[in-house]
């Protein structure tokens, strides 16, 4: 099966720039998500921690309650 797939596939002329396209729009992506990540303020990220836990409720009156 593979060796049907593999000579399929170098009849195709210019099919080696896909594997190329598909890494560089990969390493793109995961290098702007990182940096995104890592630029992140603090306070965001904490309020997005309490985003399943809130349930409508202003984080700031739960914690008052806790209290």
């Amino acid at each position: 099966m593979l060796k049907f797939i593999k000579s399929h596939m170098s009849t195709i002329d210019g099919i080696e720039v896909f594997p190329i396209i598909s890494f560089v729009i990969f390493f793109v992506f995961f290098s702007v998500l990182s940096i995104y990540v890592l630029r992140m303020r603090k306070k965001h990220v904490e309020e997005l921690s309490h985003l399943p836990f809130e349930d409508g409720i202003e984080a700031d009156s739960l914690n008052s309650i806790e209290s």
